[in-house]
């Protein structure tokens, strides 16, 4: 049996009264948070590009929701709000794929959910289905993959996507099959263009493509379903042979669900996740010992080296890149106390006060942090005062807000109502909140997307 193959059959066998209570929870938070951050980014000028090129604007018809306004086409539809789930970078990420693991997912959910008036209980099993899909192809490659260039939540997403989609669309596991190895040559983006638009094109391609080559293989469309293990397939090609290891794919499969174990992190700040612990332990000193940036002669920033290639940026030249910069986001804690959408505005990133502090900032890799450890998004901040003082925070291993340290529903909330007052009107962001609280218990995706749609009437939006 191909590897396409064994990887349908298992998809198909997913049901929602066989997920344990962790998975439904975490599944149901995944859908929540990437539904906040896709109508944040909704209104980013990528976004507004990708929809102009595609003729989409607010009259368009179609069978699926645009979030933001308008609705369009299934693969227009999923190719806008999967760019606009990635623009603002503040979806989850998660160790296994080595990137973010719901922006694959949500956007073709919500659009093949409407098409199908799946129930919530369908799209929570689509989205467990798709995690646990990704993620395994993802065991198989990395870090290799990652290390490579390859930017896994598109290469390695596009199969999530295509195993969210075909669940939804009940395809059998030929069909999967081949939809699966169809996307092995759909699959594409690499870490060149982080920092730039390209980026969250990057998903949105991922997840157009994935759901095409499902729509094309339930009409008949064929693929070779040796595509991933072929001398001349995806293992071999993006990976390059002695560089994988295809048998990590199937080794206790579901046991633990990975959306469990190692789970996904919910992004506190909108930047590249492997900026994050740096930012927490700065946060510590700010907060705990009162540093002010008058206080700081130096800041030395130390971490696992993986985290380092794209996001030691000294000199950012865009809210975008300023995302990936390590100076940036530090310092930004130690002027500010916190890490906000706003700091990713306009020109931000620019500021003279932010950039003085930025020099101070120095970047290099942990001596006890070495890129193979399990410390994957560990770090330490040292600091060393005007006064010759040294302080120092460590942190180990922190993957944002997961299973080991979940956001409390304030929390959620305060994420939630931040980003979805984005596109929608302050009095219709609760009852969506609320509703995807209790998302196992909806008849239909459609109630979403119906609280999703704003009111022209009452067009009242957060800015900033």
């Amino acid at each position: 049996m191909s590897i396409a193959s064994e990887l349908a059959r298992r998809i198909k066998a997913f049901r929602y009264d066989d997920l344990p209570t962790a998975a439904v929870d975490w599944a149901r938070i995944g859908i929540l948070d990437t539904i906040g951050v896709t109508l944040a980014g909704a209104g980013e000028d990528c976004v507004s590009i990708v929809k102009r090129v595609q003729g989409i604007g607010e009259s368009t018809t179609g069978p699926c929701l645009v979030f933001g306004g308008g609705r369009a086409r299934p693969l227009d539809a999923v190719l806008i709000n999967g760019t606009a789930s990635h623009a603002l970078d503040f979806d989850d990420f998660a160790i296994s794929i080595g990137g973010h693991p719901s922006a694959p997912l949500v956007p073709a959910i919500i659009a093949l959910g409407e098409m199908t008036n799946a129930s919530g209980r369908d799209a929570i099993c689509a989205y467990v289905a798709g995690f646990e899909a990704e993620s395994r192809v993802a065991l198989g490659v990395n870090f290799h993959h990652y290390e490579k260039g390859w930017h896994p939540t598109a290469t390695l997403g596009i199969f999530g996507t295509v195993a969210a989609s075909a669940h939804l669309l009940d395809l059998s596991e030929d069909e999967t099959a081949t939809a699966l190895a169809m996307a092995v040559s759909l699959a594409s983006g690499v870490k060149a263009n982080f920092g730039t638009m390209t980026k969250p094109l990057h998903v949105g391609h991922s997840a157009r493509c994935g759901v095409q080559a499902v729509l094309m293989a339930k009409e008949g469309f064929t693929a070779n379903q040796e595509a991933f293990e072929h001398e001349q397939g995806f293992f071999n090609v993006f990976n390059g042979p002695g560089n994988f290891d295809a048998d990590k794919i199937f080794e206790n499969w579901a046991d633990p669900l990975d959306l469990i174990d190692p789970g996904m992190g919910l992004k506190q700040f909108p930047c590249c996740g492997s900026t994050h612990t740096a930012i927490n332990c700065m946060l510590e000193m700010v907060q705990g010992q009162g540093l002010k940036p008058e206080d700081v002669a130096d800041i030395e920033v130390l971490a696992n080296p993986r985290r380092l290639p794209h996001t030691d940026n000294p000199d950012p030249k865009n809210g975008l890149k300023a995302k990936f910069s390590m100076h940036y986001v530090v310092a930004r804690a130690l002027m500010d106390g916190r890490v906000g959408l706003d700091h990713f505005v306009g020109d931000a990133y620019a500021d003279p006060a932010v950039r003085k502090v930025m020099a101070r900032v120095r970047v290099g890799a942990h001596p006890d942090m070495p890129a193979e450890s399990d410390n994957q998004f560990g770090a330490e901040v040292i600091v060393t005062t005007t006064g010759g003082e040294k302080l120092s925070v460590r942190r180990g291993h922190e993957l944002g807000r997961g299973p080991a340290n979940p956001m409390s529903r304030d929390e959620l909330w305060s994420k939630f109502d931040d980003c979805a007052g984005r596109a929608l009107p302050t009095d219709s962001i609760l009852p969506l909140f609320e509703k995807l609280e209790t998302l196992e218990t909806l008849d239909t995706v459609a109630d979403l997307t119906a609280a999703m749609t704003p009111d022209p009437d009452k067009q009242e939006k957060k800015v900033g």
